[in-house]
């Protein structure tokens, strides 16, 4: 009867249709706590362990200078491993609560800001990427064309020696909304990069406002439940590690794709498509939600099939047109970034299907003659477009309805793209992730998503290193994630305790949890 009463439940506060006990729980200070001093622990030793600058004025030649040799940066690597160790602990967590239906979409927000706040100060974590971003911004105010040149030419020592050695000759692969952006932080913070780091950062999070504004309207459209949406787009490692500790574009360019999508589904289609645009002008990849939106538009026509795809076509690429020319003329640029599309292209990881496809099929070969590794690589690549254009064809056709299902499908194409490109970084993931995480998840499902999301941030060092050939260092990785997947489900999978406090077993498919 006890399990009968507490298996009562209630529509979600955010309306949907996914099953809520009837009860929220106290705020879980404890599992916020636990996150916060773990990103703590990131930022003090980031500054011995993370992308620091090549000349630190801050720990350069100072008495903890020790930190960022040797030794001591052992021990600061350690030390920031415990910290995202704490942090995905605390994750694991919270998301036992929100399966629990223990907390409100309000808690959630409130651990994910706790969380994010010591990383906003912190040098970047596991990459390098805004030393690029900076320099990329500083290149125009120096009458350098951003998409013809690197950052080597640069006459700023301070500037360029922070960007990895792999993009220093380099042109920028952004659109110009980003360039935009970019030189005016570069304008404001000089060769100062401690300054612009902090600056890039906070310019990027306009991306976390536009989410956080979308997601409750995207959770309405799609079905999902709103605070296990926010622990997975909001609270999770990849947006407080990587999109804002990092940071890295992506975090900007999703913000303007969600909310994009969602002002698309509000029938206010001109705003959607402006704001899609402009994703699009931070990174290209947004461009390719634009085609599902039109099915979304058509569908709220009232005329012929033809007719209103005819309309709602036509009417989506004026305002492309339109808003990236603005954008492109107020940035100062030319189309050159077309052609820089490319740049990514070098990166060459197994995290990308067809590359990984190539790689496994020239260890093979190579074993019996020796073959040239970059012919398989470039021939697998080319039947991976090859599918990734047949995926994204069928999946816009089949979502000539509209509404919400052509959001899904486009969600899933966006996935596939980020998996079957020539290059696959791991923040690429993300692009698809926050329009889904919208979407009804099962429990078993969001394991394997904490899992992946783990993964995906170990994959590089700290410093912003490709880790993913380090075959003993993945290993560990691949068994530290699917322990997290596994604890979201169940409190102590290793069974290496036989006590627990009743309020840590806030999870699901636990005698503990029928009691709530």
């Amino acid at each position: 009867m006890v399990a009968e009463n507490a298996e009562k439940q209630t529509t979600a506060p955010d309306g949907s249709s996914e099953p809520f006990p009837e009860r929220i729980g106290p705020l879980p200070k404890r599992t916020i706590a636990l996150g916060t001093l773990g990103s703590v622990l990131i930022l003090l030793s980031a500054f011995g362990a993370a992308g620091i600058l090549v000349s630190d004025p801050v720990l350069g030649h100072g008495p903890l200078s020790w930190i960022r040799y040797g030794h001591g940066q052992m021990l600061a690597t350690g030390v920031i491993y415990l910290g995202f160790g704490l942090v995905v602990w605390a994750w694991v967590r919270l998301g036992r609560h929100v399966l629990a239906g223990r907390v409100a979409p309000g808690s959630v927000l409130l651990a994910a800001a706790c969380w994010m706040a010591p990383l906003v100060i912190a040098p970047p974590v596991f990459t390098r990427d805004v030393f690029s971003y900076i320099a990329q911004g500083t290149l125009p105010l120096f009458g350098h064309d951003p998409y013809s040149v690197g950052p080597i030419v640069l006459d700023l020592q301070s500037v360029v020696q922070n960007v990895h050695p792999f993009w220093q000759t380099t042109p920028a692969p952004y659109g110009p909304m980003f360039i935009l952006l970019a030189k005016g932080v570069a304008w404001v913070a000089g060769t100062n990069m401690i300054a612009g780091v902090v600056l890039m950062r906070v310019t990027l999070m306009i991306g976390l406002g536009l989410l956080l504004w979308a997601l409750p309207g995207l959770v309405r459209h799609l079905g999902g439940n709103l605070s296990t949406t926010l622990w997975l787009a909001i609270a999770g490692p990849m947006t407080v590690v990587h999109l804002v500790g990092g940071p890295h574009n992506d975090l900007l360019m999703v913000g303007f794709l969600a909310a994009g999508t969602l002002c698309v589904l509000e029938r206010k289609h001109v705003v959607g498509i402006l704001l899609v645009t402009l994703g699009v002008a931070v990174k290209a990849t947004a461009a390719i939600a634009l085609p599902f939106l039109v099915w979304v538009w058509a569908g709220h026509l009232n005329s012929t099939p033809v007719k209103n795809f005819v309309r709602a076509g036509a009417a989506a690429v004026g305002v492309f047109v339109a808003t990236f020319a603005v954008t492109t003329v107020a940035a100062g640029v030319n189309l050159g970034w077309i052609q820089a599309l490319q740049a990514p292209t070098m990166i060459v990881n197994w995290l990308s299907v067809p590359t990984a496809v190539g790689e496994v099929v020239h260890s093979v070969v190579d074993l019996f003659v020796n073959a040239n590794k970059s012919w398989f690589v470039n021939t697998t690549r080319v039947l991976g477009a090859l599918v990734f254009v047949w995926i994204a064809a069928r999946q816009w056709w089949q979502s000539r309805a509209g509404g919400s299902d052509a959001v899904r499908r486009m969600s899933f194409v966006l996935f596939a793209v980020a998996v079957l490109s020539p290059a696959t970084l791991p923040w690429y993931l993300t692009w698809g992730f926050v329009i889904a995480a919208a979407l009804p998840w099962q429990r078993r499902q969001l394991a394997i998503l904490v899992s992946a999301a783990v993964f995906l941030v170990l994959t590089y060092s700290p410093a912003g290193e490709d880790l993913l050939y380090n075959w003993v260092f993945i290993a560990c990785a691949v068994a530290v994630s699917v322990l997290a997947g596994f604890s979201l489900l169940r409190v102590d999978p290793l069974g290496l305790f036989t006590d627990h406090r009743e309020d840590d077993l806030v999870g699901v498919d636990t005698p503990t949890a029928a009691k709530v």
